[in-house]
């Protein structure tokens, strides 16, 4: 009897296993994300949504495609396409072996494949930041295809190219950083995910760069 007694009270008093460094993580990014995106629900709804549409897929493909008619644009155009399909061969393959859930409170959402179920990494982080951080490393190039483009009179004049290259990829850049962060705001991803993205892209472009060019 007094055996039984002691053993209940050793169960009693046994505390629970202490979460893992991992689980601890994940809870303090399940947190912050909910945060922001509580913080940020004043945000324009609209806004957000364009966002999301510009990084999309289904409007990025399209439309470089459309473009690769320039031959000014198709030495840009065909390492960024290589890029974006293999981004999303990453993404889609990452996606379905980690299998982390989206918010719960991710509402609205259109699901084009089964893959988008998943959260972890955030597509659209990175392929928004392999696009910036391509551009960024063709500044080059583009300066060249800017040069291409203008008419022969223009060309003659004072050359600016250097700093409408500049502006474009600022802008791009400011696109890709608006876009990662809506993807937190819209309640799409958790930050981690959209981190993870990003990085992802920025790797992709470095690949791209210095080994899909030519």
């Amino acid at each position: 009897m007094d055996r039984d007694q002691s053993s209940v009270a050793t169960t009693t008093t046994t505390a629970p296993p202490s979460p893992t460094l991992l689980r601890r993580l994940v809870i303090l990014d399940a947190t912050l994300s909910l945060y922001l995106h509580t913080l940020f629900q004043p945000l324009p709804r609209s806004l957000l949504n364009s966002l999301e549409l510009a990084g999309d897929g289904r409007f990025f493909f399209p439309v470089a495609v459309s473009l690769l008619y320039s031959s000014s644009l198709r030495p840009i155009l065909t390492p960024l396409l290589i890029g974006s399909l293999l981004d999303l061969l990453l993404v889609g393959v990452i996606k379905y072996i980690v299998r982390r859930p989206r918010p719960v409170y991710n509402k609205g959402m259109h699901l084009t494949v089964a893959i988008d179920h998943w959260s972890f990494p955030s597509g659209h982080s990175s392929r928004v930041c392999f696009v910036a951080a391509f551009s960024y490393l063709s500044s080059a190039l583009i300066g060249e295809a800017v040069v291409r483009l203008k008419s022969p009179e223009s060309r003659s004049g004072s050359d600016d190219s250097g700093k409408a290259v500049d502006l474009i990829v600022l802008i791009v850049c400011l696109w890709s950083a608006a876009t990662s962060i809506s993807r937190v705001l819209l309640g799409r991803h958790f930050v981690f995910d959209v981190v993870s993205g990003a990085c992802l892209g920025v790797l992709e472009a470095l690949f791209v760069f210095h080994f899909l060019r030519h």
